[in-house]
């Protein structure tokens, strides 16, 4: 059940407040709108009354939001933008079902997207929606109904399919040292490129090869897309999963930078509630995934 008619201004007055509150003032926001500044100052005036509470602070010909009207501005942008969602989502689906996933970037974009083709070719009535997340959510907030996660099965009330096992190497630009690859011990001497989400991963892979390393410094990323990029110019080495550093080495960009891969704990999972309907999409994009 929604809320009474009297608690729903018209759109053309929630979006006078909104580019009123973003633009500064209600001339740029009747510019924006195609509008005449008193349409704008009309459609205010009837949210005022609407509502009951006074939204703006007259000040002779201006007037700027009072704390409330800010706090609602604030509310009404959210609202508007998830209705334009909504319409988008409606609009490009047509006819066909969804499934709205929430991915990470680079395993949606190296690992997952290439071999979504397969999937589209089988069930082309279904349409995988992408949206990225780096943690854990609530699904009960969230418009998905799935979710890639990384790590280990600490997300509560869901279920796991494994997808992928974590494996790493260590990469650098192909100019980036005269001889390459470089022994681990020659390794620890360059410049080390970290994520954020991987907190001791240099430290792990040397342990792995026989040496303590304490106190590594180097750059900081929160994507391995980003690391990617900064590791081709030439910044420095990183630690990419296998799915991204094979791509990247096939292209040329970047190339082994010590031998071998190293095994990482953690593992790559499609997760999704364990209560609530489960669609029949959703059910199909899982067979599916279980078979790869």
């Amino acid at each position: 059940m929604i809320a009474p008619r009297r608690f729903l201004p018209s759109i053309n007055s929630l979006l006078a407040l909104e580019a009123v509150q973003r633009l500064g003032t209600a001339t740029a926001a009747a510019n924006e709108l195609s509008l005449t500044h008193s349409a704008v100052s009309r459609q205010l005036k009837v949210l005022e009354d609407q509502i009951g509470v006074s939204l703006f602070i007259r000040q002779g010909k201006g007037l700027r939001l009072s704390p409330a009207g800010e706090a609602y501005a604030r509310s009404v942008r959210d609202c508007l933008n998830d209705l334009a969602r909504a319409s988008l989502k409606v609009k490009t689906s047509g006819t066909r079902s969804n499934v709205n996933l929430a991915i990470l970037p680079a395993f949606g974009m190296y690992w997952l997207s290439p071999r979504l083709t397969a999937f589209i070719a089988a069930y082309p009535e279904i349409l995988v929606n992408q949206s990225t997340r780096i943690q854990p959510f609530d699904f009960e907030t969230e418009d998905f109904d799935a979710a890639i996660h990384f790590g280990t099965q600490d997300w509560r009330g869901v279920n796991y399919l494994p997808l992928l096992k974590e494996r790493v190497i260590a990469v650098c630009a192909p100019g980036f040292a005269d001889t390459l690859p470089m022994s681990p011990e020659r390794l620890l001497e360059q410049p080390l490129l970290h994520l954020e989400s991987r907190p001791g991963a240099w430290e792990d892979w040397f342990k792995a090869h026989g040496l303590e390393a304490d106190r590594l410094r180097g750059m900081l990323f929160d994507q391995f897309t980003n690391m990617a990029e900064a590791t081709a110019a030439g910044t420095g080495v990183s630690l990419l999963p296998e799915f991204l550093a094979t791509r990247e080495i096939q292209r040329g960009r970047l190339v082994p930078a010590s031998q071998g891969v190293f095994d990482v704990v953690g593992t790559y999972y499609l997760v999704w509630p364990k209560h609530g309907p489960q669609s029949t999409p959703l059910t199909l994009f899982l067979q599916w995934l279980a078979t790869l």
